[in-house]
């Protein structure tokens, strides 16, 4: 499954030096299959020409308003009929004014004021500028009118300046682009998400840990955020970037991890309360009885060391006997956790589900081709509470994530419509 794949998509191009950014993303959207369209202002042809346009795109270049190659000379409103999305990638300040105004007098500009679906602009100027009152307040008018916005990022700029102005990257941008096509299934929910392993010190320079990379719980991330959800991600140690727009809580051992889950599911009055979590997390079972401040010495070379463990808590198990589908407040809440199996994966992750008491499972053979720690594939069953059983093949772990969200969304929507 390819996201882009057969997407329209209109790239204008307002006149900046973030104009050498869009290049790439135009290169980067084609080769995920989309059709892009570019619609470059005259000032943006000063700073990338329209030949190199054409030949990252592989579609012409459409400039004039008044083009008579044009059919109908109606290229402005076949335009913003026919594109899944226009990105306008740099907004400059000019451009921000003449769209908050409703300024048509240039192709771009009669574009958007015809365009009816998604808009998504990715500001780029000067921080005097883009702090101007005057561009704040044609800001205000595009939000309040559904125009989407990505950026500006805070940095060096061009000029020598520092401070915010600076367009979003083509990774950022992208991702923008996809969270706007994307359902807003979770739009207005809260969802925290555990991912990645955690350690359990033994000493000041050893721990006790599992191979989780985290990558899994990325991907739910990911697939809460481009479904509209508020995210806060609690994670174990990982090589990975925070995703974009979620909320990062590092944590080392198990025990850490529950006290940052609860803080965000027991969140403070005035605060958004949590309505999902989803716990992807690879938690320690048990952890040293007593962490010795010294570094443990090998004194005997056959000497042997024993080491004394206690349990663990069992933050999903926790959370079910908790809240489960309906918390003490009338909240009506979804646990969802995996479990990560070796042999008979189906029968021991039936079992499990039960014994915790969450609303859905997802069960994956770890020693099965692809499903292992650090792969980007998944296989998963997901059971239900009320019997239901969805056994996916080996997927890429974005599509896994996928289907998970948009079951997570199917059940938020049968338990609040359910009298």
């Amino acid at each position: 499954m390819n996201f882009w794949h057969g997407k329209q998509i209109v790239i204008g191009l307002g006149g900046g030096i973030a104009a050498y950014k869009t290049l790439e993303v135009i290169r980067r959207l084609r080769e995920a299959g989309a059709t892009v369209t570019p619609v470059p202002t005259q000032a943006a042809l000063r700073f990338v020409t329209g030949l190199t346009l054409q030949a990252l795109s592989g579609e012409p270049i459409r400039e004039d308003l008044f083009s008579p190659l044009a059919p109908d000379g109606m290229d402005h409103i076949r335009l913003a009929q026919a594109a899944d999305l226009v990105i306008v990638a740099p907004a400059t300040a000019d451009l921000l004014a003449r769209m908050a105004t409703g300024q048509a007098d240039d192709l771009l500009s009669a574009l958007l004021l015809a365009r009816r679906g998604p808009v998504l602009v990715a500001p780029a100027m000067n921080p005097a500028m883009w702090e101007h009152p005057a561009t704040q307040r044609n800001v205000a008018t595009l939000r309040q009118d559904g125009i989407g916005f990505v950026g500006p990022e805070s940095g060096a700029m061009a000029c020598g300046d520092q401070g915010s102005g600076r367009m979003a990257e083509p990774a950022t941008l992208l991702e923008a682009a996809r969270r706007a096509l994307t359902p807003k299934i979770l739009a207005g929910r809260r969802v925290v998400i555990t991912a990645g392993p955690t350690r359990e010190e033994l000493d000041p320079v050893r721990f006790l840990s599992n191979h989780s990379s985290g990558k899994m719980g990325w991907a739910v991330a990911l697939a809460a955020l481009r479904a509209g959800a508020r995210v806060d991600l609690v994670h174990g140690p990982v090589a990975l970037p925070v995703p974009w727009g979620a909320v990062a809580h590092a944590v080392g051992s198990a025990c850490e991890m529950l006290d940052a889950t609860l803080d965000v599911w027991l969140s403070a009055p005035g605060n958004p309360r949590c309505d999902a979590a989803i716990l992807t997390a690879a938690v320690a079972d048990y952890r040293p009885e007593k962490r010795l401040n010294d570094k443990i010495k090998k004194e005997h070379a056959f000497s042997e060391l024993r080491l004394e463990l206690t349990q663990n808590p069992d933050i999903l198990a926790m959370l079910s006997a908790w809240t489960g589908m309906r918390s003490r407040d009338g909240h009506q809440r979804v646990i969802v956790g995996f479990a990560a199996e070796t042999g008979n994966a189906l029968t021991r992750g039936k079992a499990k589900r039960i014994r915790k008491g969450c609303d859905l499972l997802a069960i994956n053979d770890v020693s099965a081709p692809g499903c292992g720690f650090g792969t980007d594939t998944n296989a998963v069953t997901l059971i239900g509470r009320d019997g239901r059983e969805e056994a996916w093949p080996l997927l890429p772990k974005e599509q896994v994530a996928e289907k998970l969200i948009q079951a997570v969304g199917d059940l938020m929507r049968n338990i609040h419509t359910t009298p």
